[in-house]
């Protein structure tokens, strides 16, 4: 398996990550399945706030494995604070996985249950000069996980994301994807889990604060129809759909999930 290569395929796929990223067996990996038995509740846990400015949105690719919007990270114009986290973080991209089905496609798992996508948005500690710095450290990061389930009233939040597919049908594609403000994205319910875990992709580095929200937003299927329609192959390849572009859930080893609601 080449370096570059990692995929979602039986070749190239989550089984065998570990064999050029070692860390992807690692103790604090992420996705984890939650089990609401097991989740302790923590009334210190703070509320999180997001001031996002809808003028640093970027562009839209598709990069053969997600979908991705990207966002200026220059300085705090976007940023996500309060919850588990000290200080602000900076929203540097936002992306997600989903089935080749409605039954499944989220990451991570609640009490067995999965959705039909999960929306993952990447934020990093400035503190930590770049990036790639923050990449190193163990409160580098946060994200915020959104679930998606499709249901009979979808809300007009990831209509614009979806409006944008037609011009990044293919691998490489990008679209200038101006003035946006993402915390539509989030749903009414501020409630969220909280653990210490990994990116989902390679190298898997275990520098994730997450936050992940109790309560999904609604798709229809028909938007999860156009998810789909995107290719992880480039323009001049068969298309080929990208879908399942998901990580199933790793072991949480000993990791403790806590929950700011009862």
């Amino acid at each position: 398996m080449a370096q570059s290569v990692w995929g979602y395929d039986s070749d190239n796929g989550p089984e065998r990550w570990h064999e050029n990223y070692p860390l992807a067996k690692g103790d604090k990996q992420s996705p984890i399945e939650i089990n609401s038995k097991d989740v302790q509740h923590d009334s210190s846990l703070a509320s999180w706030h997001a001031s996002y400015d809808p003028g640093a949105a970027k562009t839209i690719l598709n990069n053969g494995r997600t979908c991705r919007v990207v966002f200026d990270d220059t300085f705090d114009r976007s940023v996500l604070r309060g919850g588990p986290l000290t200080g602000a973080y900076r929203l540097r991209q936002l992306h997600l996985h989903w089935g080749s089905a409605d039954q499944h496609g989220s990451e991570h798992v609640i009490d067995g249950l999965k959705y039909a996508a999960e929306l993952h948005m990447v934020h990093w500690n400035p503190k930590h000069g770049n990036f790639a710095g923050a990449l190193k450290q163990p409160d580098g990061v946060a994200v915020v996980g959104i679930f998606l389930k499709v249901g009979k009233n979808p809300k007009p939040e990831m209509k614009r994301i979806l409006e944008e597919i037609d011009n990044i049908k293919t691998k490489g594609k990008e679209a200038p994807f101006l003035h946006f403000d993402p915390s539509i994205l989030f749903p009414k319910s501020r409630d969220y889990w909280t653990y210490h875990g990994s990116f989902t992709t390679p190298p898997c580095e275990e520098c994730i604060t997450w936050i992940l929200l109790r309560e999904p937003i609604e798709v229809s299927s028909d938007q999860m129809a156009k998810l789909r329609s995107l290719s992880k192959n480039n323009e001049n390849e068969p298309m080929s759909p990208l879908v399942d572009n998901w990580r199933p859930p790793q072991p949480l080893k000993g990791r403790i999930v806590k929950a700011s609601f009862k």
